[in-house]
């Protein structure tokens, strides 16, 4: 069966302290980089999990984070075809962007993230999640050669995609926690395109205590 692999970029300064990032364009920290070379030489190459020859497309946030994650993964083989895509990138947090939870408490109570930013949202990551069904339906159905997705994204795009993935509610995110780094692997049961699962989360993320 076709496979999605969802991928959040690495450590920043943002991630690392909690702050709320999604328009702002920050760097991967040093540490950062250094943790998504080491996952590169084990899950990039021929017969790895990120097996070049098996990928129809990437879709890349064009945030450098993301942007650089995508690169260093695939640093020591041919380039995989991909798009920079605004339908992958961070919600936009708007006045409270770069705040600490805490801090966007104390300026609102009553404020709640899987609330107060929904739509726009939704409507984004569907959209992509229709796109890579449809190179799923062509691999299945047509023979297209190629079965693998792989999106390199952010911590809360991640987390609606998955709930969107298998048809819930956008809120349900809340209850995922996507981890710098971390991959979800995403498919279907039942050797079904009409039965789509989370088959794995947090895969090979250096996770934070």
């Amino acid at each position: 069966m076709p496979r999605l692999f969802l991928i959040r970029h690495g450590e920043t300064e943002w991630s690392l302290n909690g702050r709320h990032t999604g328009r702002s364009d920050i760097p991967l920290t040093a540490r950062g980089e250094e943790q998504i070379k080491a996952k590169a030489e084990v899950l990039v190459g021929d017969g790895k999990l990120l097996d070049p020859k098996n990928l129809c497309t990437v879709f890349v946030s064009p945030r450098q984070r993301a942007h650089k994650t995508f690169h260093l993964l695939f640093n020591n083989v041919e380039t995989p075809h991909h798009l920079l895509t605004e339908e992958c990138r961070e919600w936009d947090y708007g006045d409270y962007e770069g705040l600490l939870s805490s801090e966007i408490k104390a300026l609102n109570s009553t404020w709640s993230i899987w609330k107060d930013i929904v739509q726009e949202m939704e409507a984004r990551v569907d959209s992509i999640i229709a796109k890579v069904r449809e190179y799923h339906r062509k691999y299945k159905e047509e023979g297209l050669n190629t079965r693998d997705v792989v999106i390199v994204a952010h911590g809360h795009f991640s987390r609606v995609f998955i709930s969107r993935w298998i048809n819930f509610p956008l809120c349900l995110g809340t209850h995922f926690n996507v981890e710098p780094g971390g991959i979800a692997y995403l498919g279907y049961n039942h050797n079904s395109l009409e039965e789509p699962a989370l088959n794995g989360l947090n895969l090979f993320a250096t996770l934070t205590e």
